[in-house]
């Protein structure tokens, strides 16, 4: 609601989203491969995978780090494309596995399956409330923050306190997937996702935004990085919609977290040596 949309930084977004959407096809595709070969797959399956080979952990762990290694002006590049993470990735996914389903069930009308997949995609807790936003933005109405009255100010404070809980009820979640799930059996593919995610992703969406789109300096710097974070809560999140893939979603969410401490050392020393990171103050 508050975004400047004028001011986006357009090169950054398309040299991160058109690679990063392209990975996510791409592990789709890999992933239904793998799915056919193996009797008794549910539909929803790949691209539940396929979430957790793209989605980073763009907020809790996304914000902090642009802030200690970018400064602020890498902070604002890293917070344009947040805006748009959940809203891009999120629905084409959602996309991918409505289709999915509605292949597994071919005898359903082609209106039904539109129908359906357009309401899974609105009614997202993730991409709902980005397309609320945008809507508000879009028409020009004042930013929450602007409000004077009593009332709305109530409202702005019960919406600020929603927000600051969904970080802790997102580790919550993730603690109560690891008790109620376990990770017996889910730390081979956990494992697999993880790798894909830290090291194959940052690969290739670097190459693309570099080669294709021609990203230097700080921009590079910055979507690569937004492409090396672990997997993020929403592939649970995602994964819970479904009822597909709870455990291996929670033990790459884990394996990815604890991984990446190695992982983003050996990223920002690469940035560091292509000369994508700003000076050290």
């Amino acid at each position: 609601a508050r975004l400047d949309l004028q001011s986006l930084p357009v090169p950054l977004l398309t040299g991160y989203f058109v690679p990063a959407s392209l990975w996510l096809l791409g592990a789709n595709v890999w992933a239904r491969r793998r799915a056919v070969s193996s009797a008794g797959t549910l539909p929803a399956v790949p691209a539940t995978q396929a979430v957790a080979a793209t989605y980073g952990n763009a907020v809790q762990l996304g914000l902090p780090m642009s802030a200690a290694v970018f400064g602020e002006t890498g902070l604002a590049l890293h917070a344009a494309l947040v805006a748009l993470h959940g809203l891009v990735l999120l629905t084409a996914a959602t996309v991918l596995v409505e289709l999915d389903q509605a292949r597994a069930c071919p005898g359903q009308p082609l209106h039904r399956t539109v129908a359906r997949t357009v309401r899974q995609t609105v009614l997202h807790p993730v991409v709902l409330p980005v397309l609320a936003g945008l809507a508000w933005n879009l028409a020009g109405a004042p930013p929450p923050g602007s409000w004077t009255s009593l009332p709305a100010q109530g409202a702005v404070a019960l919406l600020a306190g929603l927000g600051w809980a969904a970080m802790p009820l997102s580790l919550a979640l993730i603690g109560v997937g690891l008790a109620s799930f376990g990770v017996r059996g889910a730390l081979g593919p956990a494992a697999t996702v993880a790798a894909a995610k830290l090291l194959l992703m940052p690969v290739w969406v670097g190459a693309v935004a570099a080669g294709v789109f021609g990203l230097r300096g700080l921009p590079l710097g910055v979507a690569v990085m937004m492409a090396a974070l672990p997997v993020g809560s929403n592939a649970l999140i995602f994964a819970q919609r479904y009822r597909v893939q709870e455990a291996e979603a929670t033990a790459a969410i884990v394996v990815s977290t604890v991984a990446f401490v190695a992982t983003a050392a050996g990223w920002l020393a690469l940035l560091g040596w292509l000369g994508a990171l700003p000076p050290a103050p």
